[in-house]
């Protein structure tokens, strides 16, 4: 029986829904490399708020970036509407495309809306283990008719011309992302500085960076970046020669570009959400976060080379 893929006329318009989320973004984009590969005449439309937009500009493997409205989606005429957000609004803008096939994991809810349901990873891939995000995500690919293989490093784009504040990047720099979504995965201030002072002494320029929202103060007598875009954030860490930080968005970013990483895990499972393809340590304690020391940390960047 013909696959999804197979059966889809050359060019084809395929609409991919991932509505928001940083990390998830950034982790869906090695399923987007799997599918212009095995076709890469079809054209691919990301649908994502615009806040996120940036996690896909200038990526090979998208033709459009479109916002999450219905219509939009509609005069786009995809022949696959593909959901890998899973929320009750993508199923309905799913429901409502128009395209021929329909797809969505089959433990999404309203299955109603899908004529093709996509069983779980561990099926798809053979393994019975747990399986990362971007395992997870890809694997939908390799279900609608991709090839099998290895799933490859996510894929940001930096625009070398976007300016970067306060002139970072001038000389060697280590980026440290000190906030996260919630308290249970944000580790102390204090450990922060240590790990600041600590590259500090070893050659590189502490960079603190953290949405406009997020408090930087702790961290003043260092360079902080709160309020950039998101555009320049992937240029700040595209150069970045050490990335520290929560488990966030952030840090997936970093991992896309193969920036080594020590990332500090609160109660998600490193299994699923961990650096993918990078050169990483990750650090957890039993009892969650705040039970982390500054020496654990300190020592995984030792373990890591990280000298001047």
């Amino acid at each position: 029986m013909e696959s999804v893929l197979e059966c889809l006329p050359r060019g084809s318009r395929v609409a991919i829904l991932r509505l928001r989320s940083l990390g998830d973004c950034v982790l869906t984009t090695p399923a987007l490399d799997i599918l212009k590969r095995c076709r890469g005449d079809l054209r691919v439309a990301v649908v994502v708020e615009d806040r996120f937009r940036a996690i896909f500009e200038d990526n090979p493997d998208v033709d459009e970036i479109m916002r999450p409205e219905l219509g939009a989606l509609r005069k786009w005429n995809p022949r696959l509407c593909l959901n890998l957000h899973g929320g009750s609004r993508s199923a309905w803008m799913t429901a409502g495309s128009g395209a021929r096939y329909r797809a969505g994991f089959g433990h999404y809810r309203h299955q109603f809306v899908y004529n093709v349901r996509i069983p779980r990873a561990q099926q798809i891939l053979g393994v019975r283990r747990t399986v990362h995000t971007a395992e997870h995500l890809a694997s939908a690919m390799f279900y609608l008719g991709a090839p099998v293989a290895e799933i490859p490093r996510a894929k940001l784009v930096a625009s070398p011309g976007v300016p970067v504040s306060g002139n970072a990047g001038k000389d060697a720099y280590a980026t440290i992302h000190p906030v996260a979504a919630t308290p249970e995965k944000t580790w102390r201030a204090d450990g922060f500085l240590a790990v600041a002072e600590y590259l500090k002494e070893s050659g590189l320029e502490p960079v603190f960076i953290g949405a406009a929202g997020d408090d930087l103060s702790p961290f003043n007598s260092y360079r902080t970046i709160a309020r950039a875009p998101l555009s320049e954030i992937k240029t700040l860490l595209s150069t970045a020669s050490l990335f520290v930080g929560n488990d966030s968005g952030p840090a997936h970013m970093a991992a896309a570009f193969g920036v080594p990483e020590v990332v500090i895990f609160g109660n998600s499972d490193p299994a699923i959400w961990g650096p993918w393809r990078t050169v990483s340590e990750v650090i957890a304690a039993p009892g969650g976060i705040t039970r982390v020391g500054a020496t654990q940390v300190l020592d995984a960047l030792q373990r890591l080379r990280v000298h001047a």
